[in-house]
């Protein structure tokens, strides 16, 4: 027969092979067993059937026949079924259209058998086949190649496969050809950082009223910040005259730089000129005051502006010695209200420019500029250094890997093409959508090569062990496709579940949408075009010169593979109790150690360490990464300011009655005896509050000192009669830019920002920041990027919990009814699950091993490693139950799984965890865990179905045939 044949002609001819069988059955020596399996010296060995394969017509199947059966056990031969085995099969096939035609009404050999008809006869309980008295007509009817699948997806796109190739091929790729119009379109401006997981949290809503509230608001008045770090690498002292009069000629120049935009700066310089000159306002009048300084008044002036206002420098400063190594200037840009953050960045670059104009100033050794706006810029500028070692690298270690598994060109393009469709799809969709690309999508696409990789693998090795015993190619894409089709639709669907769990969290909604259509695409391209294109490809070369490089399946009997394998189903023979109790136990001890995970969030987690950088300052030009000023604030900070880069948190307060006589001592009571993460000299936390600026103008201003004081019943200089007089006063005095920074000109929202020990972590600053508002007798809100961090984490980690709940609940239940459905045994979805959590607990613990915390870029591991782990123990599940109904003997069923099922998946947990562990190569530290989380998952999935399944499988099969589970009993 011809492989472009109608598959109806094919079945004809077969089916009346398969009536000559029977007879020749009947007729025989009775040589058939009570479930209609041959006795075993009536079955070839794997090599008699080899090489009856290559000359003999009979080995094209037909519908009742089911080819592949060849298993090898300890103690057992390779067999292969002969003519009574081909007998039995058909009468099996006869009797199960008999039968159907008392269950759906169908002719199709039991292809529409319902739950109902097909209960109680996949045991595989029961002693070997004898609870199996439907199994051989199942395996008839669901396995043949002219499409009598077992389910209406399969059934209907088989054919279509075989008979229309090209077509199919040439659809998916105009397909493509849209979503590639999408993918270029975009989906929207790029996220990074931290902005994208704090929306909707009540810090952050507290944060943007406030923001609004207060005339510097970056949104509605507009403006933005940034500062300007300045050593001396000659004498270490930046407080000289030279530098002093640098930081004065700075401000100048970008004050009065055309389209600059700023709006003020502040420097020690600028402090300390006012010291020496009260009139002196402007930069360039500053600048005369300290330029006709004598050092002794200079060193007098630096002493009364520490003292009067403090000066911003670095924490070695002392009064006496009027040195100090590092100084900040603060520079504000008047930008228009809702401006885009690479406005502000271009403005804060530019800035950058002037300083290295300046003589003595040099960006590259002891001047750097440092905002928000530049923050966002280098995050993104690390998401490129990263792409730029950790992409070639993967794709090396992938085709690779590929090339091994599939072992020829026209295989692996195939595959790459697959790939790389999945990935045009999905970037279209996104695009569609307008779901622009996040860091919080960084870890959909490894995942969906993954899962890709995997089907690929599992298609082809199939197909290689159909074509491996002289099939011909349509029908062995036919046998291929309609047994792994329903496994791959289960494994999609089971995925999607555990990846749809993730919408119940408003931080990974964009992830589980853009993943789960991305699912539902790899399962299309890999379960329909990957097939037509291999067939078509076949074809095409079929009878030419072509070669076929390599076409033997992966995990054959007498490779290193198909040796190590088996070990898992060795162990289930000889003691499976003991094991499986082993692994239970490992299992929880893995998940109460996991349970001790740290959960972290902040900005630096986005930035690598020095020593990263470093490492990756030693790889070819190209290669190298830029240079990032964050790490040099950082230090800067942290060394020399004796904080952290968010080094506050704030209490916003928003109540009228701070008009009211107790407004202003609340304000002075939540500064009082603070806790022990904040900063502070015992008494008084460090913090600015109105009652600073009010402390501040008073003793400059005497007519404002005698409004205060004649306000002030306490004498404390805290007034507490007719504020509102006080509050007229303040703005209307010279401090009234100052005051609006602290109050809202209705006077119905005030700030307190308060400075955190360095020593605190940032759970101690928020709990105490939490605790002041709340302590206080009005509406106080804790906010500020430490306290919406903190939130951040507290809605990640309650997410991950709920995800990972609703996961294994979705996918538990699928798994049951899919089972039920299509096997008849809602038990098989049970078994499947316990790999599968013992996978996800030992991920769980490996987390907390290794060190890496909970965060908003790995929150979704787990609940997705449930998906994978699914991905594989389906895989194994599904053919075991195929094979088991061939050969009614658990053991040798497991044999048969392990070396072909187990072999594709050996090959693509191989390509996965080394293609996309690259991942750990990454500069952000964030990418760099999940790739290491990713590569364990799926590791762990794995292993776990290779390793631990089968001995799942045969205490299951003990239980239910009542052979007892006592430890240590051989199995049948």
């Amino acid at each position: 027969m011809s492989d472009f044949d109608a598959p109806g002609d094919e079945a004809e001819s077969e089916e009346s092979n398969g009536s000559d069988d029977v007879w020749a059955a009947v007729e025989g020596d009775g040589e058939i067993d009570a479930d209609g399996n041959p006795p075993r010296d009536a079955r070839k060995t794997e090599s008699e059937a080899g090489a009856e394969a290559g000359s003999s017509s009979s080995d094209v199947k037909g519908a009742g026949e089911r080819e592949g059966s060849s298993t090898t056990g300890p103690g057992t031969e390779t067999t292969t079924t002969t003519t009574s085995a081909s007998a039995t099969k058909a009468i099996g096939a006869l009797v199960s259209r008999l039968g159907s035609r008392f269950g759906r009404g169908t002719d199709d050999a039991g292809a529409n058998t319902g739950p109902a008809e097909r209960d109680g006869n996949r045991d595989f309980g029961s002693g070997g086949a004898a609870g199996l008295s439907d199994s051989t007509s199942k395996a008839g009817s669901e396995s043949s190649p002219d499409g009598g699948s077992k389910d209406p997806f399969t059934r209907r796109i088989n054919p279509l496969i075989t008979e229309r190739t090209w077509t199919v091929v040439l659809v998916f790729l105009l397909v493509t050809a849209v979503f590639l119009s999408g993918a270029v379109a975009g989906g929207g401006e790029q996220q990074a950082g931290t902005d994208q997981f704090t929306e909707d949290s009540e810090a952050q809503e507290a944060f943007d009223e406030m923001q609004e509230n207060f005339d510097r608001s970056g949104r509605d008045a507009g403006g933005t910040t940034a500062q300007l770090f300045v050593t001396d690498r000659n004498d270490g002292n930046v407080l000289s005259k030279p530098n002093l009069l640098r930081m004065l000629e700075f401000q100048d120049r970008v004050e009065n730089e055309d389209g600059l935009r700023v709006a003020s700066t502040t420097s020690p310089a600028s402090l300390i000129a006012t010291q020496l000159d009260p009139e002196a306002t402007t930069a360039e009048r500053q600048y005369r005051a300290i330029e006709r300084a004598s050092p002794r008044q200079l060193e007098d002036a630096i002493a009364r502006a520490d003292e009067r206002m403090g000066i911003p420098v670095s924490t070695d400063f002392t009064r006496e010695s009027a040195r100090a190594d590092v100084a900040q200037v603060a520079i504000t840009y008047d930008t228009p209200p809702m401006s885009e953050t690479s406005d502000h960045a271009h403005l804060q670059f530019e800035t950058q420019e002037i300083a290295d104009e300046i003589e003595g100033f040099d960006t590259d050794d002891n001047v750097v500029i440092f905002g928000d706006a530049v923050i966002e810029e280098e995050t993104v500028q690390l998401l490129g250094d990263t792409a730029i070692v950790v992409f070639p690298a993967a794709i090396v270690l992938i085709l690779f890997f590929l090339l091994v598994a599939y072992r020829d060109p026209v295989d692996l393009a195939l595959g790459l093409a697959a790939l790389v469709m999945t990935m045009i799809w999905t970037f279209g969709f996104m695009g569609f959508a307008n779901i622009p690309f996040s860091d919080s999508l960084i870890t959909v696409f490894p995942l969906l090569l993954a899962v890709g990789i995997d089907f690929g693998i599992h298609i082809i090795n199939r197909y290689r062990e159909e074509r491996g015993t002289g099939t011909s190619i349509g029908d062995s894409m036919g046998i291929t496709t309609d047994q792994l089709t329903t496994a791959l639709l289960i494994v999609t669907l089971t995925t999607v579940f555990s990846i749809m769990a993730n919408l119940v969290s408003d931080i990974t909604r964009d992830f589980a949408i853009v993943a789960s259509a991305g699912m539902v695409f790899t399962f299309l391209i890999f379960s329909v075009f990957l097939p037509a294109g291999k067939v078509g490809f076949d074809r095409l070369r079929e009878g030419t010169r072509f070669p076929e490089f390599g076409s033997t399946p992966l995990g054959q009997e007498n490779s290193w593979m198909g040796r190590v394998l088996p070990v898992g189903v060795h162990i289930a023979r000889a003691v499976p109790v003991l094991f499986l109790v082993a692994m239970l136990v490992l299992g929880a001890g893995a998940t109460a150690y996991g349970t001790g995970v740290d959960t972290e969030f902040d900005q630096e987690a986005f930035f690598p360490d020095e020593d990263r950088i470093e490492q990756y300052q030693s790889l070819p030009g190209p290669l190298q990464p830029s240079d990032y000023t964050f790490m040099t604030v950082l230090n800067y900070l942290e060394e020399d300011f004796d904080r952290s880069l968010d080094g506050s948190v704030t209490i916003y307060v928003a109540d009228s009655d701070l008009r009211s006589d107790r407004g202003l001592r609340e304000v002075d009571r939540a500064v009082r005896n603070p806790p022990e993460a904040f900063k502070s000299d015992g008494r008084e936390a460090d913090a600015d509050t109105i009652l600073d600026v009010i402390d501040s103008q008073a003793a400059t201003d005497p007519e404002f000192a005698a409004t205060v004081e004649r306000y002030d019943s306490r004498g404390d200089g805290i007034p507490d009669r007719n504020v509102d007089a006080v509050y007229d006063a303040l703005f209307a005095s010279d401090g009234a830019d100052d005051a609006a920074d602290r109050l809202t000109t209705d006077r119905s929202a005030t700030r307190i920002d308060v400075q955190i020990d360095v020593d605190a972590d940032q759970d101690e600053a928020v709990a105490a920041a939490r605790s002041v508002a709340d302590g206080m007798e009005l509406d106080a809100t804790a906010t500020g990027q430490l306290v919406i961090f903190e939130a951040v984490i507290e809605k990640t980690t309650e997410s991950s919990i709920n995800s990972l709940v609703v996961a294994f609940l979705l996918t538990m239940v699928f798994l049951v009814l899919s089972y039920w459905w299509l096997e008849g045994r809602a038990i098989y979805g049970v078994l499947n699950l316990v790999p599968v959590l013992l996978a996800v607990a030992l991920l769980a613990g490996s987390m907390r091993l290794f060190d890496v915390p909970l965060t908003p870029i790995n929150a979704p591991i787990l609940s997705v490693s449930i998906g994978l782990g699914v991905d594989y123990t389906v895989h194994f599940m599904h053919r075991f139950v195929d094979e088991y109904e061939n050969t009614g003997d658990v053991h040798e069923s497991l044999l048969v799984t392990v070396r072909g099922t187990g072999g594709a998946l050996t090959g693509s947990m191989l390509t996965t965890v080394t293609g996309l562990g690259v991942l750990y190569l990454a500069l952000i530290p964030l990418i760099m865990e999940f790739g290491l989380l990713l590569a364990l998952g799926v590791f762990y999935a794995w292993l776990t179905s290779i390793l631990v399944l089968p001995s799942v499988i045969v205490v299951w099969d003990r239980l239910e045939s009542g052979d007892g589970v006592s430890v240590g009993v051989p199995g049948r």
